[in-house]
């Protein structure tokens, strides 16, 4: 555990006591011991805070793969940087750096958190979208459990693309971690682009199944494609 990591979690785990409700359920779905992958859907840039506090409430150290800029921001790149967390380059050479850190890291016995997304969703309802393939490398190529970790609420405390946060009144959010996804027929297979695009359609399915029942409604039939959509 790096120096400040402590103190960094318990403070914005202090900062999102005083804005959320706290809804959690599925604890047991998280694995006693070993290293797994943690994937979620991406509505708001709260959602970090919310999933992270989750797990580190449930005794793990989650290490996000983070867009680059955040490590140079005042105070947030104070905080991503005591955390250890892992920057992405997006759009560079470099992009695929992270994936390869998040695998060390998962080698190494720690917990990695990721948006199966890769960026907030641009479906007009805040469904989950169509996933990239990062998430399923790292998984496929360590063969560490995958674990699926739903939530809905936090785009109250934040609006998507939104910059004021909304703490008063103190905003329900639920998250909720559900058993591992099967990917068990894929792993071994070389990794392909089909086996990738299988597998990370598995992981989306699975969270769009999940906020479907944290919402009480249907998704879309056909999940938004950034690619297809051009955005």
């Amino acid at each position: 555990m790096p120096r400040g990591y402590h103190f960094a979690a318990a403070l914005l785990r202090g900062i999102a006591w005083t804005m959320v409700k706290k809804d959690w359920h599925g604890a047991e779905n998280l694995p006693k011991e070993g290293a797994f992958l943690a994937v979620s859907n991406h509505v708001t840039y709260a959602d970090p805070v919310t999933f992270a506090h989750f797990l580190y409430n449930n005794g793990y150290a989650p290490r996000f793969l983070a867009k680059s800029q955040l490590f140079t921001m005042p105070v947030i790149g104070w905080v991503v940087k005591a955390l250890d967390q892992i920057p992405v380059y997006r759009g560079t050479s470099k992009a695929m750096e992270a994936v390869d850190d998040g695998i060390s890291f998962l080698e190494r016995g720690q917990c990695i958190t990721i948006f199966p997304e890769g960026t907030l969703t641009r479906d007009p309802n805040l469904w989950p979208m169509v996933g990239r393939t990062g998430a399923a490398r790292m998984a496929l190529q360590t063969g560490v459990p995958v674990i699926p970790v739903a939530q809905w609420g936090a785009q109250r405390l934040l609006g998507r693309y939104g910059k004021v946060l909304k703490p008063i009144p103190r905003k329900k959010v639920t998250v909720v971690a559900g058993p591992a996804i099967d990917l068990d027929d894929l792993r071994g297979k070389p990794l392909t682009n089909d086996v990738l695009r299988e597998a990370t359609d598995r992981i989306m399915a699975t969270l769009t199944r999940m906020v479907e029942q944290l919402r009480g409604e249907p998704a879309p039939a056909v999940p938004y494609d950034m690619r297809k959509q051009g955005a």
